[in-house]
C-alpha cells in the first residue's frame, strides 16, 4: 500500500498541472502590456511572477533529484515571450508529475542538504520541502490571479476541489 503522504503529493502534482493550465489560459488573452505591467507584486508583473514560479520549480526539482540546483536569481526572467514561457510551463508540469509518480515511499524519510539563495547551507526534511514546493506555487499563483483581476480578463477558478473535480 502506498504512503498516504506520497499519494497526497501526487494529487498536488496533478492539481498543479491543471491549475497552471487554467492560469496560463487566462493569461493567454492578455496583451504584452497587461502581462508585463508593474502591478506592485513581489516580482512586479504577471510575467515576472510566472517566471519566478518556474525558477522556483527548477531549483527545487534539481534539489529533489540530488542534482546541483541552477544558480539563478529569484527574479530571473527565463522567458521573455509569453508563448515560450507557456510551452516551458507545460513541459515543467509534465516533469513535476513524472517526478512525483516515480519516487518511492522511502524518499519521504530523507532530508535534503542544499545552499539557499542567501548562500546559506540548509538541511530540511523532505516532507517539509515538498509541502513548501507546492505551497510556493499556490502562493504565487494567487498573486497572479489577483493581478489578472486588475485587467479586463476573467480570472480562472483555482480552488482545488473545482480543478480536480470540475
Amino acid at each position: 500500500m502506498s504512503n498516504p503522504l506520497l499519494a497526497h503529493h501526487r494529487n498536488l502534482a496533478r492539481y498543479n498541472t491543471l491549475a497552471n493550465r487554467r492560469l496560463y489560459d487566462a493569461c493567454a488573452g492578455l496583451d504584452e502590456f497587461d502581462l508585463k505591467c508593474d502591478r506592485r507584486g513581489f516580482f512586479k508583473s504577471i510575467h515576472g511572477t510566472l517566471n519566478h514560479i518556474m525558477v522556483g520549480d527548477r531549483l527545487w526539482l534539481a534539489r529533489f533529484a540530488g542534482d546541483k540546483a541552477p544558480s539563478l536569481s529569484l527574479d530571473t526572467i527565463l522567458y521573455e515571450k509569453f508563448a515560450a514561457l507557456r510551452q516551458a510551463r507545460r513541459a515543467e508540469d509534465d516533469r513535476i508529475e513524472a517526478f512525483f509518480f516515480s519516487i518511492e515511499d522511502s524518499f519521504l524519510d530523507g532530508t535534503i542538504r542544499y545552499i539557499n539563495n542567501e548562500d546559506r547551507e540548509m538541511e530540511d526534511p523532505i516532507p517539509l520541502l515538498l509541502a513548501h514546493f507546492f505551497n510556493h506555487q499556490t502562493h504565487h499563483r494567487g498573486q497572479v490571479h489577483d493581478m489578472i483581476c486588475q485587467t479586463d480578463a476573467t480570472p480562472p477558478v483555482l480552488d482545488m476541489h473545482r480543478v480536480l473535480n470540475p
